[in-house]
């Protein structure tokens, strides 16, 4: 996900500090990788440099000067382009996974283990993201969906592999 283009969503809202975005941001989508500061300051420069924010006036406060950030009208435009671009299926043809199960084959390794190991570290990725599910609010409920979806796409690749691991042997010539 781009950042500039998820702060600038936030921002179609009303304007606001640095300090709000990152908030806005962490309860909406940070909930697993909150943002640093610097991430958030970064990116407003640049969206700001690219005149995509402006600068909606400077509060006095205890600490240091807050800016206030706006969305401007190519903002707008930014946002609204980019929301309807299809983002690009990423089909990973040639996974990490796909590379471990090969060399173990080639070094003489029990590439079964490899996949039994990898199948119980998704089996507890997936317990986690059900429990969180059950408890969470809707966001987490959608969110946790989408990576069971993913997960359990990676176990039925994971069973067909060890169901043709022996002609896969075979075709690499251990």
């Amino acid at each position: 996900m781009s950042l500039g283009h998820a702060l600038l969503g936030l921002l179609e809202r009303g304007p606001g500090h640095g300090y709000d975005l990152k908030k806005a941001y962490d309860d909406r989508f940070g909930q697993d990788r909150p943002l640093h500061y610097g991430q958030v300051y970064t990116t407003l420069s640049r969206l700001l440099r690219n005149g995509l924010v402006q600068e909606a006036g400077v509060e006095a406060g205890a600490g240091p000067e807050r800016k206030r950030y706006a969305i401007t009208d190519a903002g707008v435009t930014d946002v609204e382009t980019w929301l309807a671009t299809p983002e690009k299926p990423e089909p990973y043809l040639q996974n990490t996974l796909y590379t471990k199960v090969v060399l173990a084959l080639l070094s003489g390794r029990a590439a079964a283990g490899v996949l039994d190991s990898q199948r119980a570290a998704h089996l507890d990725a997936m317990r986690v993201l059900t429990r969180r599910k059950t408890d969470g609010d809707l966001a987490d409920q959608l969110i946790c969906d989408y990576a069971l979806f993913h997960l359990e796409a990676d176990l039925r690749w994971l069973e067909l592999t060890a169901d043709r691991l022996d002609q896969l042997a075979e075709r690499i010539g251990r």
